[in-house]
């Protein structure tokens, strides 16, 4: 007899929807008491005192002279990229949020799309080398997942080409690298705080560096060039964070400690309760670094599962288990750069492969262990059910 899924028409385990990337939102508040400063003192954006707290308390957890917050991370992405004035091409993972690409060529860049490796999902060094010509600008690593990329490995690529390296770092603040905290590497990294990230702005991000020069075109670039009183001296747009951010930010970073503790708590109580469920390989984040285990990611082998990613997330979904699959199906068979003669003819074997197999589990303070062991016995029922859900009249696939 089939398990008491709601596919079979039993109620849904839950009875208000989970979200991978729910707002993490503990003391509102305090949000609002900031939030009722910036309005009495009626200086809303243009640089006011929260966001200059913001930023400096960025800085900090990234371990950087210089943050300059902006109003979100592709923004971040794009100031940084006309800051550092890169013509050409520039190499970045496949398997990554169509932002990062189109940040690029918005910019009049072409990205020229790499694979990545199957175990970290981030840019696979091997690959890259062979990939660098004469017209690559600039080499775009992306951490994934709360976890860093091969940052020594791709520091050496472009040392040995003279040529710059940035991160898109948008999953990835108040995690490590070598022990270092994520946010100082290459010459410059990018944030994202969209409310999506365990530490938001509702809308925001930021770049960060070491660079003083790039820090100050950064900054030109963020406010219509400006560079002081009403003297401009380059191009530029309005990419400025506003208080009303901050303020959601500022919060946000007063409680990062318990949502860091809280997503830890969900990963190891996944890891326990998976760890039976054959067919389901949790990424892990075990090791010497520090992560913000913001992202919960299965892989799913449906020869052993006898289910498809799609059939259960189709099944979590009737649940309201709002589980998803991420960056399907990869940038490289995205538009624009499907139309790309020589993207269209690219074959990204590992891209295409955790494209179909990648799924991503709630997590954050909407969720608690009895949460956790729920949506894992709701996996478990379906993968001993495959049969009998795979052979229902109409079964729909998740898109």
């Amino acid at each position: 007899m089939p398990g008491r899924l709601a596919i079979f028409g039993h109620p849904p385990a839950f009875d208000t929807p989970l979200h991978v990337g729910r707002p993490n939102l503990p003391d509102k508040q305090a949000i609002l008491d900031r939030i009722s400063g910036a309005l009495e003192a009626g200086w809303l954006t243009n640089g006011g005192p929260l966001v200059a707290e913001f930023e400096r308390r960025v800085a900090s957890e990234a371990g950087v002279k210089h943050c300059i917050a902006t109003c979100n991370g592709t923004a971040a992405l794009e100031l940084a990229v006309r800051a550092l004035g890169l013509v050409g091409e520039v190499i970045v993972p496949a398997y990554t949020f169509v932002a990062t690409a189109h940040a690029l060529a918005w910019h009049g860049l072409r990205p020229v799309f790499c694979d990545v490796d199957p175990a970290t999902h981030t840019l696979d060094p091997e690959r890259v080398a062979k990939m660098i010509g004469p017209r690559t600008a600039a080499i775009l690593g992306v951490h994934l997942w709360g976890r860093c990329c091969y940052v020594a490995a791709l520091a050496a690529i472009a040392r040995g080409h003279g040529i710059p390296l940035l991160f898109d770092a948008a999953h990835a603040f108040g995690s490590t690298c070598h022990g270092n905290p994520i946010g100082g590497f290459g010459v410059c990294e990018t944030f994202s705080f969209h409310a999506t990230k365990f530490v938001h702005c509702g809308e925001g991000g930021a770049v960060t560096t070491n660079d003083d020069g790039l820090a100050e075109r950064v900054r030109r670039l963020r406010d219509f060039g400006f560079s002081g009183g009403d003297r401009v001296t380059s191009l530029g747009i309005n990419a400025k964070m506003s208080e009303l951010s901050a303020a959601v930010g500022l919060t946000s970073l007063d409680n990062m400690a318990t949502i860091v503790a809280v997503n830890r708590q969900n990963y190891d109580a996944y890891r326990r309760r998976l760890r039976p469920l054959a067919g389901l390989r949790l990424l892990s984040h075990e090791g010497p670094e520090k992560s913000n285990y913001q992202y919960v990611v299965v892989e799913v082998d449906a020869q052993t599962t006898g289910l498809s990613r799609d059939e259960l997330i189709a099944v979590l979904v009737a649940e309201n288990v709002l589980a998803r699959r991420y960056f399907y199906p990869g940038c490289h068979r995205m538009e624009p750069y499907l139309s790309d003669a020589k993207t269209a003819a690219t074959s990204l074997s590992v891209t295409e492969r955790l494209a179909d197999t990648v799924l991503a589990l709630p997590t954050g303070l909407q969720l608690d262990e009895r949460g956790v062991t729920r949506i894992t016995e709701i996996l478990s029922d379906a993968i001993a059910n495959a049969d009998a859900i795979r052979s229902r009249p109409g079964r729909r696939h998740a898109a």
